[in-house]
């Protein structure tokens, strides 16, 4: 196995990826509520991705205050989580799919402890 390398790299895990959560029952439905037409969401990530891991410019957004509004918890995060780390464990070895497990850890840390002030006030988080 290869470690991530390029913007076809990010391509196969993102579409792998969201491929794994339209079929899952858990967040799946919370994707399907939103999201009808996947190519431009798909286009996001994968500028999002090339970003983190690259540093190649291109990715505008702000993608917390896409999923503000969303009833979403603890229990989807660890399911989302799990199964961006499975595609990545599946097909990518090395210190960018090292990376990129740990960004994704990080960023679904950090949205938890945001949704946790927002829903309870700062200093107390639903995690």
């Amino acid at each position: 196995m290869e470690d991530i390398g390029t913007i076809i790299d990010i391509k196969f895990f993102v579409d792998e990826f969201y491929n794994k959560v339209r079929g899952d029952k858990l967040i799946g439905p919370v994707f399907a509520e939103k999201i009808s037409d996947w190519q431009p969401h798909l286009d996001k990530m994968y500028s999002f991705w090339n970003a983190a891991l690259f540093g190649v410019p291109g990715y505008k957004g702000n993608p917390f205050s896409k999923h503000a509004p969303l009833k979403i918890d603890t229990v989807h995060f660890t399911r989302w989580l799990s199964l961006f780390t499975e595609v990545i464990d599946q097909n990518f070895k090395g210190p960018i799919a090292d990376d990129v497990k740990k960004r994704a850890a990080l960023m679904a840390n950090i949205f938890l402890v945001k949704l946790g002030q927002m829903k309870n006030g700062p200093g107390k988080v639903i995690v």
